[in-house]
């Protein structure tokens, strides 16, 4: 960054409040530079970027020694053991010193003007947390609006125009410092994460500029089997529709659909790509239940992907049939590269 340039953004924004970044960062050698670099070249200047490495067995923990040593903006945290992303988060948080909170996965990479118009949207808002697009998960026609925390859940269950990833947004540090990530959901903490922060918000402000672009890196969990690791998903979403018929109770049916949407499509991986831990019969049987538990006809009529609607039904009469429709769905694809699981 042009230190000139830096002068003059520092005295432009000495009047507003610190906005505190943390990136958690585990093996992402090949992506982290131009991270690093997306961030340091925000043109909101008064920020501090506190860089979390979780025990990588690459190069990374260096590269963040040498990024901090150039930008005084940056820390970095070195833990001596992984411990995976809701605990680097955590402690990126327990040492934010800002007014203002956002979240940068370490293999994505924003535009330099993504705080300044974070920032700019929620004050002209009055929201409690804004939100930008993302680059990556398709463009949204939807345009700039404000939503009700109660309409925010609804959007999170139809994902969309948003999704529940907690990047690409910016909170209150008060409001994210009194809800920790749960370290034992380790798989879908996010959703689990923001959907805290919705009981506490009022208003929530969208814009659709792509200002966050998001690496999909292949194979990461498509691959990899279904465990029971991936089966966390299951209680944070059984908790999430049980304390939303208190709080949220007119996005309980979607909720209820995404439940049941999650269950299906690791259902698929575990037929195609195979499990870990246990069984497939086992699974199938724990996944068979899921359904029950969260099916209902209203939730099923939300839903628009007929495969998907098939593929619930299936898996609710029985094992059997899923195998059944899983083995069509396989052949179909067979040859294609595509897999049916969850991305």
């Amino acid at each position: 960054m042009d230190r000139s340039n830096a002068g003059r953004a520092d005295k432009m924004d000495s009047n507003k409040p610190k906005i505190s970044i943390i990136v958690p960062v585990y093996n992402v050698e090949p992506y982290l530079e131009k991270c690093l670099d997306s961030i340091s070249a925000q043109t909101y200047s008064n920020i501090e970027i506190i860089l979390v490495d979780d025990a990588s067995a690459d190069q990374g923990g260096s590269i963040c020694d040498a990024y901090a040593a150039r930008d005084k903006r940056m820390q970095v945290v070195h833990f001596p053991v992984n411990r995976g992303l809701s605990a680097a988060r955590n402690e990126g948080v327990g040492r934010a010193t800002g007014e203002y909170i956002s979240f940068i996965d370490s293999d994505d990479y924003v535009k330099p003007d993504l705080l300044e118009k974070l920032y700019d949207n929620l004050m002209e808002s009055k929201a409690d947390i804004s939100i930008c697009g993302i680059e990556g998960f398709g463009k949204s026609n939807t345009p700039a609006g404000t939503c009700s925390a109660a309409e925010t859940v609804c959007c999170l269950a139809r994902r969309t125009p948003f999704l529940w990833n907690v990047w690409g947004k910016l909170y209150s540090a008060e409001d994210v410092k009194r809800h920790p990530f749960d370290e034992r959901a380790l798989c879908c903490e996010d959703l689990l994460f923001f959907y805290q922060m919705l009981k506490d918000a009022e208003t929530v402000r969208y814009f659709p500029d792509t200002l966050y672009h998001y690496l999909y890196r292949p194979g990461s969990l498509i691959n990899s089997g279904v465990d029971e690791k991936r089966c966390t998903v299951l209680s944070v979403l059984d908790h999430i529709c049980t304390d939303a018929s208190v709080h949220f109770p007119e996005a309980v049916p979607g909720l209820k659909l995404l439940a049941m949407d999650t269950v299906v499509r690791l259902a698929m991986q575990a037929v195609e790509v195979g499990t870990k831990g246990a069984d497939l019969s086992s699974y199938l049987k724990r996944f068979r239940e899921n359904i029950r538990h969260h099916f209902s006809w209203r939730s099923l009529a939300l839903c628009r992907d007929k495969k998907t609607k098939v593929s619930i039904l299936g898996l609710y009469v029985s094992r059997t049939a899923f195998h059944g429709i899983a083995a069509v769905y396989k052949y179909i694809k067979k040859g294609s590269g595509k897999t049916t699981g969850m991305e």
